[in-house]
């Protein structure tokens, strides 16, 4: 054997020995940095004593874009103990954990926080001016002295849900350039505004109408609310300040002096503080229903069940349950990535089915739950399916009684909280 070929053998050894030592180096470092994530579980979302625990579950900020329906959602599995509700349950969050972030680096203020559960009472109250030299232009807050007109509608403007701006002028203002006006710095801002006038030519002594681009009446008393918190989380620092600087430009082209103006910090601690009380909250509840072989339902069939069972498919392909007032109970969708689109069902084979209640946004969460796991049962039986957890495992009665009395526990606290499940201010909080 050559000295050529020696060489080659021991560089080829070598070699082969160095690759061994990176792949177990490799390994190691995988290794370890799979420990370090897995170690440290999760607190149980529903259960009294883990408060926070949903901010960990949230989804992540959508930057100025509305939640889809389509994102990633937690799915642990139903089990049939009944202490297991919380840790099995098939349950859905839907606010951001930057959210939970924010809270953390603003410390609650003590003025703007309730009795347990700690909701806060509503917006502070705006520092007020001091005289004004012009009276062209008179402001106030839902929390300063009241104005002349009725209340606001909650639908628009609601002194829990919002930061909202009043004024009113001497002289009826056009409508159309103040909406003009407002668009450029308004479509920055991610957060619902709702710019209103009293409009005191209505019947039964005039009314609150929200203003929009078809408007072209003239206004005294008007009123702007911004949202401070969404399944997206609380306002942002930046929102806030288009926000009043906008309302104070319109202020000052008014010939005004400037606005009464909540204060900042307080107003983005008090967002931050309705946000994660609502986090705490914001549960959704799901089943799911699975072909009783392993087979697949045909969608043909699936949309004549659903409909006998009083569901309809709506454009974005979910079918939904209403109640006589057209208020949503609960949803009925494809296990799968497709949509159950009303122009492609037919053709449509799926191993699934999941049928979901968002408990904030119902009246009672319990009867909804009771209807929809009826309409479950309904629908496993006509299409030859069985109900099952996120895990395939047989949803057992005492998890189903365990769901129920969850449904009910979370609605008490959010009304213990101020906040009505189901209604106009639980729909904007929980949107």
């Amino acid at each position: 054997m050559s000295d050529l070929q020696i060489a080659l053998i021991a560089a080829g050894a070598l070699l082969v020995a160095l690759v061994w030592i990176y792949n177990n180096w490799q390994e190691r470092k995988h290794l370890k940095a799979a420990e370090a994530i897995f170690k440290s579980g999760q607190p149980d979302a529903l259960l009294p004593e883990a408060k926070s625990a949903t901010t960990a579950l949230r989804l992540p900020a959508n930057d100025g874009e509305p939640p889809e329906s389509g994102g990633r959602r937690l799915e642990p599995h139903l089990s049939n103990d009944v202490d297991d509700v919380a840790q099995h349950s098939d349950i859905q969050t839907s606010r951001p954990a930057q959210a939970a972030q924010l809270a953390a680096v603003i410390a609650p203020m003590p003025s703007l926080v309730a009795a347990p559960p700690l909701m806060p009472t509503r917006m502070p109250a705006a520092s007020q001016s001091g005289e004004s030299s012009s009276r062209r232009v008179s402001s106030a807050t839902t929390m300063g002295a009241p104005l002349s007109v009725p209340a606001l509608p909650a639908q628009w403007a609601d002194s829990i849900a919002d930061c909202i701006l009043r004024f009113s002028t001497p002289e009826p203002i056009d409508a159309a350039p103040v909406w003009r006006a407002q668009l450029p710095w308004a479509a920055d801002v991610s957060k619902p505004i709702h710019w209103l006038v009293f409009d005191a030519a209505a019947s039964h002594g005039g009314s609150w109408q929200r203003l929009d681009e078809r408007d072209n009446g003239a206004y005294s008393d008007w009123a702007i609310a911004l949202q401070l918190a969404d399944r997206r989380g609380p306002v942002s620092e930046s929102d806030l300040a288009l926000f009043l600087n906008g309302a104070q430009k319109f202020v000052r082209q008014m010939g005004g002096e400037p606005l009464a103006l909540p204060e900042r910090t307080e107003t983005l601690a008090y967002a931050a503080k309705l946000d994660r009380f609502c986090a705490d909250l914001d549960i959704q509840f799901a089943v799911h229903i699975v072909e009783a072989s392993g087979g697949v339902f045909a969608g043909s069939k699936l949309r004549s069940v659903a409909e006998a069972a009083g569901l309809m498919l709506e454009p974005d392909g979910v079918f939904r349950a209403r109640d006589a007032d057209g208020v949503e109970l609960f949803t009925l969708s494809n296990l799968g990535e497709q949509r159950l689109a009303a122009e492609s069902i037919k053709t449509l084979s799926t191993h699934g089915l999941t049928l979901t209640l968002d408990v904030p946004r119902v009246t009672d969460g319990s009867v909804a739950f009771d209807r929809m796991l009826a309409t479950a049962k309904q629908l496993s039986k006509t299409l030859g399916g069985v109900l099952v957890d996120a895990q395939r495992a047989p949803l057992g009665a005492p998890m189903i009684s365990g769901i129920r009395a969850k449904a009910g526990e979370l609605q008490k606290r959010m009304r213990d909280g101020g906040i009505a499940p189901g209604s106009v201010r639980a729909l904007r909080l929980f949107s």
